[in-house]
């Protein structure tokens, strides 16, 4: 082959190579404008939860998706200036809508993990919940009084493993449910008892002693819930926080969570986060 043949396949080559390079900016360019589309089309997919309350549910009678997620989501449509259109979701299927373009956003109680994080990008938490303990009511408040206590737990749960790493003095009774675990609170066999905040709050709700004990606002394990956005959309992801923080300064976020959350609800419980930048 003559050096000007060699010369012209790689010319041919490299203008190859360049159209490759040409249309993999372009492409990235188009998925990285996903607000500008968003804005262009004037509505904005969220992925949401239809039957998980207090964060997404169908409401008995309006028959409309309503909740905690449900709130979060108008606001971001309201500030992004298109309407919102909810796009119900399970927990297996909420990245798969992400990636496939059905849903611009997952706003549906999905906690940030490493492994996720690798997958899609996360806003900042718009909501923190965790393994609190439920204690009798006279008991002290501060969760490191409770380091070599009889701590009852359900089994196979986080709250198990958790007590196992954060107080390893303490000696962990395992139950195959939470009421047995409150069975042994009540009769003195464990000095606290540890779950999930949100099912804490459901149980004490139902209890007809109620009075008698309370949560710890303390977490001794941390579930941060944020916005899935899928990967490499800045625009989005810096739009989606800079409301959230929004939220949290004119005290929108507040309000939201004691729609959910507040006294008045089946479950309530104190709020003790804030959004904050990231």
């Amino acid at each position: 082959m003559t050096m000007a043949a060699k010369m012209k396949g790689f010319k041919k080559r490299a203008q190859v190579l360049g159209l490759v390079a040409a249309w993999g900016l372009v492409s990235a360019q188009a998925q990285a404008d996903r607000l500008a589309d968003i804005k262009a089309a004037g509505v904005v997919k969220v992925a949401t939860f239809d039957a998980n309350p207090p964060f997404g549910s169908i409401d008995a009678k309006t028959h409309e998706i309503v909740g905690y997620d449900v709130d979060f989501a108008k606001a971001l449509a309201t500030s992004l200036g298109v309407k919102l259109e909810l796009v119900a979701t399970n927990p297996a299927n909420r990245i798969p809508l992400l990636q496939s373009g059905k849903a611009d956003l997952i706003v549906a109680d999905i906690t940030i993990t490493p492994e996720r994080a690798q997958v899609i990008d996360f806003s900042t938490p718009y909501f923190v919940t965790g393994q609190q303990f439920l204690v009798p009511a006279k008991s002290p408040d501060k969760l490191d009084d409770y380091s070599r206590a009889r701590i009852g737990a359900v089994k196979g749960t986080t709250g198990e493993q958790a007590l196992h790493q954060r107080f390893p003095q303490s000696r962990v009774l395992s139950y195959d449910d939470i009421p047995l675990a409150l069975t042994a609170l009540r009769n003195g066999n464990v000095q606290a008892i540890t779950q999930d905040s949100t099912i804490l709050a459901g149980l004490l709700a139902q209890a007809p002693d109620k009075a008698d004990f309370k949560i710890l606002p303390d977490l001794l394990s941390k579930e941060e819930i944020g916005v899935g956005v899928k990967k490499g959309e800045t625009a989005l992801l810096k739009a989606v926080n800079d409301e959230l923080v929004n939220l949290e300064k004119n005290g929108q976020a507040a309000k939201i969570y004691d729609v959910w959350f507040g006294p008045g609800t089946p479950a309530p419980q104190p709020r003790a986060f804030k959004i904050e930048a990231k």
